[in-house]
């Protein structure tokens, strides 16, 4: 059974943070999924939410704690040498006779003296050898008579599983011995989930297109060898290119457009891209209809368009704190301008949060003389005859 990464986020702290015996260290974790879908962010991310209290010599975890370094090795690229390093120049004497001492990768000594993250990505493209020692490492929490860290903990992640598509990929299985070491997620993110990531990570207008086609955020399914299929890492690559040289403009169909999309999204994903862009109006953004009453640039919206601009009134947390006055007044008139499936949602989100925006727009007029109030009963009993609807 796969998880969201909503999901994954929930079940990590207490993964990390249990403790079952004295000096018990933490679980190491296997998130097993699809390329591309942001595994290793995910790392990153949750290292930002992990500290080490020396007094107790226990890991907390929350925004409080102040986050821990990540120490990232590709195992796909690793062999023997990178595990137990390289011979010193200077032999060692063991009972009078001479012998041979190692010392360890850098990587390593920082994961035995401080308490980090150690990621090795790509364990199921590693060879034998190295998976091996991994295994060593997971389960005694040494290597080369090398103790990790009480507070360092291990984090793993491959293409293999039982996941949606992992027959796809050509990598080795873990025997159910290799396997036990680790607790195994395997994740699947849901579109909400990269929309809530993506929001101030890519270019508005693509984070616009992925709102109103899931369907296109990444392939499901078998792969097609030799076609350029779409992901969640290259739709972020594809915007970083596309908004470094300003070529998203709504309205104008840019031919560099389609072709670049097309290099990293492939041709279908292109193809709607493109259209998108040509039909776009200049962008709208939630301050335009909020902070400066622009409702009538949204005249001509359709119903996805409107739901695409409510979800972004919600991912920037206009209504997280108390709307003023003025912001009061202008979503009143963007109510009543939508239509009703979509007004309904931008209630819910707004009725979802701890504020006073239900109560003080219940009690705001709009330009057309209605009280917000009466046009929401008016639009539950169906009496209400939007100019839309």
């Amino acid at each position: 059974m796969s998880i969201s990464f909503s999901g994954f986020l929930s079940c990590v702290p207490f993964v990390l943070t249990a403790r079952s015996g004295e000096n018990a260290s933490p679980f190491p974790i296997l998130m097993r999924g699809r390329h591309g879908i942001g595994k290793s962010s995910l790392v990153y991310q949750i290292a930002k939410n992990l500290g080490w209290n020396p007094k107790t010599e226990e890991i907390v975890y929350g925004d409080y704690a102040g986050g821990y370094d990540v120490v990232e090795r590709r195992a796909s690229q690793m062999t023997e040498g990178d595990l137990l390093g390289m011979p010193a120049r200077e032999p060692i004497m063991v009972n009078g006779r001479k012998a041979t001492a190692f010392n360890p990768p850098e990587w390593l000594i920082q994961a035995c003296t401080e308490p980090v993250v150690l990621f090795f990505d790509e364990i199921d493209r590693a060879v034998l050898e190295v998976r091996q020692g991994l295994f060593e490492l997971c389960d005694s929490r040494k290597i080369a008579g090398h103790v990790l860290h009480p507070g360092t903990v291990i984090f793993a992640a491959m293409n293999g599983g039982v996941h949606r598509g992992a027959s796809s990929y050509q990598v080795a299985d873990l025997d159910p011995a290799e396997q036990d070491r680790y607790t195994v997620y395997d994740v699947d993110p849901t579109a909400e989930d990269w929309l809530t990531w993506a929001n101030d990570k890519v270019h508005p207008m693509v984070w616009a297109f992925i709102n109103s086609n899931h369907k296109h955020l990444e392939h499901v399914g078998d792969y097609e060898p030799g076609k350029t299929y779409p992901s969640r890492r290259s739709w972020e690559r594809f915007s970083n290119v596309a908004s470094s040289g300003k070529m998203l403009k709504g309205g104008k169909a840019d031919p560099v457009v389609y072709n670049i999309a097309a290099s990293f999204l492939g041709m279908e994903a292109a193809v709607s891209f493109n259209d998108f862009v040509k039909n776009f109006k200049d962008q709208v953004s939630p301050a335009d209809v909020l902070d400066n009453g622009e409702i009538d640039r949204t005249d001509d919206f359709t119903l996805t368009q409107h739901c695409a601009l409510i979800e972004q009134m919600e991912q920037d947390e206009y209504f997280k704190s108390d709307l003023n006055s003025d912001q009061l007044g202008n979503m009143a008139d963007y109510m009543m301008s939508i239509t009703s499936e979509a007004c309904m949602k931008l209630w819910a989100l707004i009725a979802a949060h701890d504020t006073a925006n239900p109560q003080n727009l219940h009690g705001t007029t709009g330009t057309n003389g209605t009280l917000v109030a009466t046009f929401m009963a008016d639009l539950l009993t169906a009496q209400y005859d939007s100019k839309k609807s």
